[in-house]
C-alpha cells in the first residue's frame, strides 16, 4: 500500500551519478553546446538541474542521498584518445573541468543539506581514488591504466565490448578500464571500498 510504499522509498539509500556523460558524451563533442557555454557555464545549468533533481526527491520523501563527483575525465581511455592531441597522457583542461565542477557539487550539496531539514547528502568523491589508481596502477594491484580491455583500448565501449570485439584482453582484472569510459570490475570493486567508508553517514 502507499504508506508502506513512501516508508520504503523515504528510508532508503538513493544513489546519483552528475555530470559524466554530460560533459564526455555531449559537451565535449557537440559544437552548439561548446560553443554556446563554457565549461564553467555549463557547469552552472549542471547545478541547477542537480539542485532542483535533490529538491524534487526530498518532496517525494527521501532523506538520504548520495552523489558521485565526476572522475578525471582527461585521463579515461576515449578522452585522451579524442582530445589528446597524440600525447597518450591525460587531458590536463578536462582533468582540471572536472575539479571544478566537483568544487560546484560540493558546495551545491552543502547548500542543500542546510537548507532541506533532515537530509543526509554525502558527495562521494571518485576523482581521486581513481586517478590514484590511473597513475599508481601497480600500488593497487593493476597492469593496464592507459589502454582498456576492450578491443584496443583507446574507444571502444557499449555494444562495441563484447565477447566477439578484436584484441579485448583476456586478464580485465589487470585493467583499471573496462572500456573507453568505464573501469573494470576489479577497479569498481577498489573504488566500492572506498566509497563505503565515505558513506558510512548514510548507513549510521
Amino acid at each position: 500500500g502507499k504508506a508502506k510504499a513512501n516508508a520504503i522509498f523515504s528510508g532508503g539509500i538513493h544513489l546519483l551519478s552528475a555530470g559524466s556523460s554530460d560533459f564526455i558524451q555531449n559537451y565535449y563533442i557537440n559544437p552548439y553546446l561548446n560553443r554556446a557555454y563554457s565549461p564553467d557555464q555549463f557547469s552552472n545549468i549542471l547545478m541547477k538541474s542537480y539542485s532542483t533533481f535533490v529538491q524534487n526527491l526530498y518532496g517525494l520523501g527521501v532523506r538520504k542521498i548520495g552523489v558521485t563527483t565526476l572522475p578525471p575525465a582527461g585521463c579515461l581511455p576515449a578522452a585522451i584518445t579524442l582530445f589528446g592531441s597524440g600525447s597518450n597522457q591525460c587531458v590536463p583542461r578536462l582533468n582540471r573541468d572536472a575539479v571544478s565542477f566537483n568544487d560546484k557539487l560540493n558546495g551545491t550539496s552543502q547548500y542543500l543539506q542546510s537548507q532541506l531539514p533532515g537530509l543526509k547528502l554525502v558527495v562521494f568523491d571518485i576523482y581521486q581514488p581513481l586517478l590514484d589508481m590511473i597513475t599508481k596502477p601497480t600500488d593497487n594491484g593493476f597492469f593496464e591504466s592507459r589502454k582498456a580491455c576492450c578491443g584496443t583500448g583507446t574507444i571502444e565501449t557499449s555494444m562495441l565490448c563484447n565477447t566477439r570485439s578484436v584484441g579485448t584482453c583476456s586478464n580485465a582484472t589487470q585493467y583499471v578500464f573496462w572500456d573507453g569510459f568505464h573501469p573494470s570490475e576489479a577497479a569498481n570493486q577498489v573504488l566500492a571500498q572506498d566509497l563505503l567508508e565515505q558513506g558510512f553517514s548514510l548507513i549510521s
